[in-house]
């Protein structure tokens, strides 16, 4: 067993952690937030750690990701590994690569999926970086994956673990609007008397079946017609970079740039391009309309045609 540094250890660090605890690793911790970190800055979390010094990093992307890696920079030495598990940006990855060969600092970027299930589940890992840095940290990999032959892939160079883990979340944007717009429809209807049972009924022996839409099941049985909640998505950015690289590589992307148009479309309260829509159907066929309504809203299912007969 080995001893890993960890910085970031909220949801995601905090958990991955403990696993690797419970695997028999020794876990030295740090986070901005006092009382669950082991050490009280970089400094001493790299003091900490035996020769060749590995380091998770598990921040925010952006701007916190770059400037924990610039200063473990000029803390650790030739050898030493940083791994970025955030949700960085491929490119960025590059970048950090770059700015450590100089000073033989090994860097491996992850995509991890597992969410608040990877404590007990295993996390998912999608791993990029030169094939000695990532076997200096597979140890580590071997822990957090989830049991069995699948869950962990070296998926290339430096920025292809981020890279596989922004299209494995793209994909998941398609899936999700796709289980939404369905049972948006099913609740639309007069047919379909009791939805959550249809949903859960897909589970087994059907080609739609996954994890998602057992926690949509889950989610279901606390709330059956989400009454609960506000029909409001935001993104972490990852859809937008899917949808960039598509146009990027040229390839298309019609499902995930359409999920991801709805997310945004979720945050408007009154949509300004459907003004438009009303005031010219107004001005070249005198349609009807309206300040404000307390009726179904234009995008609403059903909202202006007639339910077909039964």
């Amino acid at each position: 067993m080995g001893t890993l540094g960890m910085i970031g250890l909220g949801r995601m660090g905090g958990n991955m952690a403990e696993r690797l605890r419970r695997g028999g690793h020794t876990v030295v911790g740090y986070d901005r937030a006092p009382g669950t970190r082991d050490v009280d800055s970089l400094e001493a979390l790299v003091a900490a750690l035996p020769t060749p010094k590995l380091v998770w990093v598990m921040v925010p992307a952006g701007d916190p990701t770059y400037q924990t890696i610039e200063t473990l920079s000029g803390l650790l030495s030739e050898g030493d590994v940083i791994v970025d598990g955030g949700n960085s940006r491929y490119t960025d990855d590059q970048k950090h690569a770059e700015a450590l060969v100089g000073k033989g600092i090994g860097f491996v970027d992850a995509g991890v999926s597992g969410g608040i299930w990877g404590l007990t589940e295993g996390y998912a890992l999608m791993v990029g970086g030169e094939k000695d840095d990532v076997a200096k940290v597979q140890p580590f990999f071997d822990t957090l994956k989830p049991e069995g032959d699948s869950g962990f892939v070296h998926a290339g160079a430096v920025g292809a673990g981020h890279f596989a883990k922004m299209v494995h979340n793209g994909i998941e944007y398609g899936l999700m609007q796709a289980y939404a717009e369905g049972w948006e429809l099913m609740e639309a209807t007069p047919l379909v008397t009791d939805v959550p049972a249809v949903v859960a009924s897909w589970q087994k022996g059907t080609v739609i079946r996954s994890w998602l839409l057992d926690l949509m099941v889950r989610a279901l049985d606390e709330d059956p017609h989400l009454e609960q909640l506000r029909g409001y998505a935001d993104d972490s950015g990852e859809g937008r970079w899917t949808v960039q690289a598509g146009v990027d590589h040229a390839v298309p992307t019609p499902v995930i740039t359409a999920a991801l148009y709805a997310r945004f479309a979720s945050r408007q309260d009154d949509s300004p391009a459907m003004k438009v829509v009303a005031a010219l159907r107004n001005q070249f066929g005198g349609h009807a309309v309206t300040k404000e309504s307390s009726q179904k809203s234009a995008g609403a299912s059903g909202a202006d045609v007639a339910a077909p007969p039964a």
